[in-house]
């Protein structure tokens, strides 16, 4: 008797599960039809129960694999990884209707805990979308609108012919001083800070923290962001290697935002006016001292410092200032074309300057077409729905990503004709600037409101120093031990950040003259006290 009120108690138990769990799978089902309004989702590749599309996600340049994936469902793609819906906008008509037109609900971001372990929380370009990224982004472009980016123009520029200094001295060791170069500007204009070996620490910190960044925007890399709650179990459930690299990569972000700020206040004066971003916005929340609003007031300064000296301003200069370098080796025609313009509207006796800009399109156009050719953030960093939309047709659920494939935009053979090939010409009509063609910089700091609000300092610092490089040094392919020139293939490498694979080549000053050119400028650095 026992026996069988148990079995008819298993089976009461079962039944009620299964009611249960048909009741959740039709309520679920009812939501879902309301939400949208019998919409469908975007075409994508057929998924596969639990994980959903993660087989389809491309491992090895994800940009091309995602065109390709485009080529065949459209260019509003949809998948799904374990629950989490993922949309890849991949034409420039797309992107910008999306993202940039209807950006009041395109512009959250999707903040994995890989982010949050790896110290991604102080780059308010990781920020949710709401009023403490807009109190960031207000103090950020305060210093870096076009007009405030123009106060810089004389640090760009000093800094700049220290580094012809550098490379004439070691050229083999330009990629260094290329970052060098880009570190040492931001150092200086954050936290009026010009000592050498501390810039170098802080370019250290920057290494380790895009390492970390660059792990956290993999979907899926790491267990904690498929199963969230193991962050909250003790550490060593990370694993040993992981529990390791996220101290230190956590380790390198809160330096980053603090060794250099507390310099600043340790020689503060405060009957002094500071020069540096730094000292001007501690000078401004100093009424909150004493108060509960301090400390967080403070931390906006000490992220907008972080956040100057390791985003996409410096990561996009010096990778594009590297793909320069690369592009003129192997394409000795552009390179003399530059020269020319150069020699013709700058002369043999002085270096460029920022009122020469309007007459050199040719020297413009190859710093656009270094941006467009290869670019360091191919897909963009993705945004994030914040209610549920309708994109074309199509329904796209709260809380998606968008993935923008800027690659595929600035390779579409439709907007630049052998995208492939490295050609400053496309962007030229009749010797001027033609302002038809699509420009890269419209891609190459994101969308929408989450633009990058530093585009305007780092399109100066392209300029200058490319102007500036192109005029005194000749830039061919590298030599094997026989004094043969080696063929660079032009790859770049595969992540989330990319720069050239080998970017090496032979670099000679192009003359005595310009030889005498860059050593006075280096004077001259020194003598204003930029090292």
């Amino acid at each position: 008797m026992e026996r069988t009120d148990h079995a008819v108690s298993l089976s009461t138990l079962g039944s009620v599960a299964l009611a249960l769990g048909l009741l959740v799978y039709f309520h679920s089902l009812a939501s879902w039809r309301a939400r949208s309004r019998g919409r469908p989702l975007p075409p994508g590749p057929p998924s596969l129960p639990l994980v959903g599309n993660i087989l389809n996600i491309p491992k090895n340049q994800p940009h091309v694999g995602y065109r390709e994936l485009c080529a065949k469902y459209g260019d509003i793609m949809h998948f799904q990884v374990l629950g989490q819906h993922v949309v890849v906008l991949g034409s420039s008509d797309v992107i910008f209707e999306y993202l940039d037109k209807r950006s009041a609900n395109t512009s959250d971001r999707k903040v994995t805990p890989m982010l949050e372990l790896v110290g991604a929380d102080i780059i308010f370009a990781f920020f949710s979308y709401g009023q403490w990224w807009r109190r960031h982004r207000r103090v950020f472009w305060q210093h870096f609108n076009p007009t405030a980016s123009v106060a810089y123009n004389s640090i760009q520029r000093t800094v700049a012919h220290r580094f012809l200094y550098k490379i004439l001295t070691s050229p083999s060791e330009y990629l260094n001083h290329v970052r060098y170069s880009f570190a040492a500007s931001m150092m200086k204009i954050i936290y009026d800070n010009d000592i050498e070996t501390e810039i170098e620490e802080q370019m250290i910190r920057v290494d380790m923290t895009q390492e970390g960044v660059s792990q956290g925007l993999v979907p899926g890399k790491y267990l904690v962001d498929i199963l969230p709650f193991i962050r909250h179990l003790p550490s060593w459930f990370l694993g040993a290697e992981l529990r390791v690299k996220s101290r230190e990569w956590q380790t390198a972000a809160n330096d980053l935002k603090n060794i250099p700020y507390n310099r600043v206040i340790e020689e503060m004066n405060p009957e002094q006016e500071h020069r540096s971003i730094i000292g001007q916005l501690l000078a401004k929340i100093s009424h909150y001292r004493g108060t509960d609003s301090y400390a967080e007031e403070e931390d906006i300064v000490k992220n907008t410092g972080a956040i100057a000296f390791e985003g996409a301003p410096p990561r996009s200069t010096y990778s594009s200032l590297q793909t320069t370098f690369l592009a003129m080796s192997l394409n000795p025609d552009i390179l003399k074309k530059a020269q020319a313009e150069l020699d013709t509207v700058v002369g043999p006796s002085r270096l460029p300057d920022w009122n020469d800009r309007a007459s050199l399109p040719y020297v413009t156009a190859i710093v656009k077409e270094s941006l467009r050719w290869q670019n360091v953030l191919p897909l963009s960093v993705p945004h994030c729905t914040t209610a549920d939309d309708e994109l074309h047709g199509y329904f796209i659920p709260a809380g998606t990503v968008l993935i923008a494939n800027t690659w595929a935009c600035m390779h579409d053979p439709q907007v630049y004709e052998d995208p492939d090939v490295y050609c400053p010409e496309r962007f030229l009509k009749d010797g001027q600037l033609d302002p038809t063609v699509r420009d890269p910089f419209n891609y190459a700091f994101g969308y929408g409101r989450r633009v990058c609000p530093g585009r305007h300092f780092a399109e100066a610092s392209l300029f200058i120093n490319t102007a500036s490089l192109l005029h005194v040094f000749d830039i061919t392919p590298p030599l094997d031990e026989d004094g043969k020139p080696i063929r660079i293939e032009p790859a770049m490498t595969d992540g989330i950040i990319c720069y050239p694979v080998d970017a090496r080549c032979t670099i000679k000053p192009r003359s005595a003259q310009a030889e005498a050119l860059i050593i006075g400028a280096r004077a001259e650095a020194f003598a204003e006290n930029v090292q």
